[in-house]
């Protein structure tokens, strides 16, 4: 697989770092406007190459995405003290403005996968000034937080989280939905499996693992000042489903026509991942609270992607 990456900063260069690592990328080319920090990403990673697999790392420009099976977009701006979300949007919808379409005028076949946060809204953004069928736009969604959510049960119940299937849904962010009715382990809903292992999940350790998950970006800043091993291994992740035609279920975000009630959106539920990008997109059973939780999330978003299409209009 040949991939992209459009933005060479600790999210960038640490999944280009980790698609090499992993051999999931044959080739791949760092695009920053900052052309040393390109080069010298591009250049250290290289030099690991020979510890796992030979493939190619190099820094280069948007001609050079020609042939890239996926095109990963992490570039955008941090928000600022004291800006509104809604300032930050405007920012980073201009950013998209100015890269979205070189990718598509050089890479017209590629399938983009969108990091920039706020992820939903900006896997919207990336939709409509692309062009492409929503298939082959896709965001990284909520497969991060779904992992922090099958890591902290398997570290309580004391089995590997890989053995843990459990969603979260909706949002990459504040308003995400933690899925528990419908999580188990070896076929064993989670509460029941709590308590054949002898480690019940409790009302205060869904609260503590819930806090965990919903929380851990901020947490995470706080004590490093960024996040970027989880998202580099989700993205990393989205990319083996996409070269290997894998059709993995996996919880990202694409454009729904409908969900929750709420009509043309992006937000996160699970989703069969293949060469196409998105192949199917699955709609889970719910329990009641977790159904209202999931339509007040789809809301939320709706209208933070009303603003930003907005912004695109009048700009």
């Amino acid at each position: 697989m040949q991939v992209g990456i459009i933005g060479a900063g600790a999210v960038g260069s640490a999944t280009a770092f980790a698609l090499i690592m992993r051999g999931v990328a044959r080739k791949i080319t760092l695009i920053d406007m900052n052309k040393d920090r390109a080069w010298a990403e591009a250049a250290d990673i290289a030099h690991a190459a020979p510890f796992a697999y030979a493939n190619k790392v190099k820094s280069g420009d948007y001609k050079d995405l020609c042939g890239c099976e996926v095109v990963i977009v992490t570039a955008g701006a941090n928000q600022k003290p004291g800006e509104t979300r809604t300032d930050l949007l405007e920012r980073n919808v201009k950013i998209f403005a100015s890269i979205i379409p070189q990718i598509v005028a050089n890479a017209p076949d590629t399938t983009l996968v969108i990091a920039t946060n706020p992820v939903d809204v900006m896997t919207e953004v990336a939709l409509k000034l692309s062009g492409f069928p929503k298939e082959r736009v896709i965001g990284s969604g909520t497969v991060l937080d779904t992992a922090r959510f099958r890591t902290d049960l398997g570290y309580h119940l004391g089995v590997s989280p890989k053995s843990i299937h459990a969603n979260v849904l909706g949002e990459h962010g504040d308003s995400e939905v933690l899925c528990w009715s419908n999580g188990d382990g070896g076929t064993i809903p989670l509460r029941k499996l709590g308590e054949e292992l002898g480690r019940p999940i409790t009302d205060e350790v869904k609260a503590r693992i819930d806090d965990d998950v919903r929380n851990a970006a901020y947490k995470i800043i706080n004590g490093k000042g960024a996040t970027f091993y989880g998202i580099a291994g989700a993205l990393c992740r989205i990319c083996q489903a996409i070269t290997t035609n894998e059709y993995a279920i996996l919880t990202v975000s694409s454009h729904h026509l409908e969900v929750a009630g709420v009509k043309d959106v992006c937000i996160s539920m699970p989703t069969v991942i293949g060469k196409r990008g998105v192949h199917d997109v699955l709609y889970p059973k719910l329990d009641d609270n977790e159904s209202l939780l999931l339509k007040e999330s789809v809301e939320k978003m709706k209208k933070f992607s009303d603003e930003a299409l907005a912004l695109i209009k009048n700009n």
